[in-house]
């Protein structure tokens, strides 16, 4: 099956690519282009999926990820680590050609940055936790400490689980109403007593815009729902499956 790699003419002819698990050699509850490397799958599989998602969006370059702790830090790539050497955090931002970014997701929303004219990319995990602690504007001041500019920088927020998918209970809103009262309306009534609807998508983007951010593509695919294009974490939790994939965002600068 060919990989799926989802665009935004918002990046322009920047190399990037939003990958869902279409296409790929996984197999059973991974199956399809699963590239998390922490999951319980087949380990040469997810290698090779790895070298499948990076030649899908930008051939022969070199691939780095970060080992994601949904934090808000952002690390700079300048030199390429060591292959079996991921920085822990939960952004890469690089200007150095020939690299490309990834972020591995699973219902979190992936953020791709870029401002061409600088030659300045950058890509973000913004889970929930890292969402409200800042991770977005952790990026945008890496990608400004290497010459971006904010008015110049787009942004593109990838797929991740939709509102109508993401219950949350009283105890999660209040986290967000604590830091500012207006994000209330980010979470509409659940299904049940005290349980909320959170839509994680708005929520990042309202981040952006408010960081100065005036250009932001949001691609409103539900990762929960579409199980034949996309992983999800809640999903398998939800089926008690003991394992699950992670799918990859990438962006980079040709050579």
């Amino acid at each position: 099956m060919t990989i799926e790699t989802l665009r935004t003419p918002l990046l322009g002819d920047v190399p990037h690519g939003f990958l869902g698990r279409r296409g790929g050699v996984s197999a059973g509850i991974h199956g399809g282009l699963n590239v998390g490397l922490g999951s319980e799958d087949d380990a040469d599989a997810v290698a090779e999926n790895r070298r499948l998602a990076r030649d899908a969006v930008l051939p022969g370059a070199r691939l780095i990820t970060c080992y994601q702790i949904h934090s808000a830090e952002a690390v700079t790539i300048l030199t390429p680590p060591e292959d079996d050497v991921r920085p822990h955090g939960d952004a890469l931002v690089t200007n150095r050609p020939g690299l490309l970014l990834g972020i591995l997701t699973a219902d979190c929303a992936p953020v791709l940055f870029a401002d061409p004219q600088a030659g300045v990319v950058g890509a973000a995990h913004a889970g929930w936790k890292g969402a409200l602690g800042g991770i977005t504007d952790a990026t945008l001041l890496a990608m400004e400490a290497l010459g971006a500019r904010r008015d110049r920088i787009a942004a593109a927020i990838g797929p991740c689980i939709a509102r109508a998918s993401y219950e949350v209970d009283a105890g999660f809103l209040r986290r967000f109403a604590e830091a500012d009262p207006d994000n209330e309306r980010f979470f509409a009534d659940g299904t049940r007593a005290d349980h909320y609807q959170f839509d994680l998508e708005a929520y990042v983007a309202h981040r952006l815009a408010a960081a100065g951010i005036t250009r932001v593509a949001a691609l409103g695919e539900d990762t929960y729902t579409q199980e034949d294009r996309f992983f999800s974490f809640r999903r398998a939790t939800h089926r008690g499956e003991p394992s699950y994939g992670r799918q990859i965002s990438l962006i980079g600068l040709p050579s």
